[in-house]
């Protein structure tokens, strides 16, 4: 990928997520509060494994 196809890939990238921040707030709220779950959820598994690992 050139610099100038991976920088345009990054502009469109944000203007599509803005896009929909400006237009749908209330969704874009639920998806990032989603994500933010599926992160929380996925960090209490490491840490849980982690534990098992030293029990």
């Amino acid at each position: 990928m050139t610099p100038n196809a991976k920088k345009a890939a990054i502009v469109g990238a944000v203007a599509i997520v803005l896009f929909f921040l400006i237009t749908k707030p209330h969704e874009s709220a639920d998806a990032v509060h989603q994500v933010l779950g599926w992160l929380q959820d996925g960090g209490e598994a490491i840490v849980t494994f982690v534990r098992a690992l030293f029990d």
